[in-house]
């Protein structure tokens, strides 16, 4: 009986209703903390990638001519590279906050040191602050909330979400026939998200 033991999956909060995310994102907007941490929790939403990869995101990493966030292996869970496209709105939030920590090897470096990445708390802190509970959203949350929405809206290939969440296929079979990186679907489905998340903002319903 104990020969096979099924893993803990640890459930991270997460906003999936979309009725829930305008109020959610103008709560962001209206973040009166610091500056570097109000800049990762706007960008958090659009680029949906792990809270530990956006803490260590390098301005080495951003391409703005490309639209282009290139992360490397070491910095990925699953230890494989990683892009990701830049809507306009990731780039405009990206700009505005190069002007602040552009001159500095962290794109959200620390308060401690600007040498080194924000604290892994900031965002979790920041949303505490704003009134959601660790039971309501977690920074890690935006991930469920993109893939939840996206897969609703039924336009992309389930494969294009998966590769921009950057999991991995752990079927082998599978995993041999999905080795597209759904590249050009992939830029199209970031622009549209961030577009779409513009939409809740401002009060449509989804």
């Amino acid at each position: 009986r104990d020969a096979l033991r099924t893993p803990r999956v640890k459930h991270l909060a997460a906003i999936t209703n979309s009725q829930q995310v305008g109020p959610l994102l103008r709560a962001i907007d209206g973040y009166d903390g610091h500056g570097v941490t109000h800049a990762a929790l706007r960008l958090a939403p659009h680029v949906f990638v792990r809270p530990g990869e956006l803490r260590h995101a390098e301005w080495t990493e951003i391409d703005f001519k490309a639209a282009v966030w290139s992360i490397p292996a070491g910095k990925m869970k699953m230890r494989r590279p990683h892009r990701v496209p830049l809507s306009l709105q990731s780039i405009d939030i990206l700009r505005e906050i190069q002007k602040v920590t552009g001159k500095w090897q962290f794109v959200f470096p620390g308060f401690q040191s600007l040498r080194r990445p924000m604290s892994e708390n900031a965002l979790n802190g920041a949303l505490r602050r704003l009134g959601y509970s660790g039971d309501e959203m977690t920074s890690h949350g935006f991930r469920a909330m993109a893939s939840t929405l996206l897969n609703e809206m039924g336009k992309w290939h389930p494969d294009a979400i998966e590769r921009q969440l950057a999991h991995v296929e752990g079927n082998e079979v599978r995993r041999a026939y999905s080795r597209g990186e759904y590249w050009e679907e992939r830029v199209r489905m970031m622009q549209e998200w961030s577009d779409y998340l513009d939409r809740l903002r401002t009060g449509a319903q989804g």
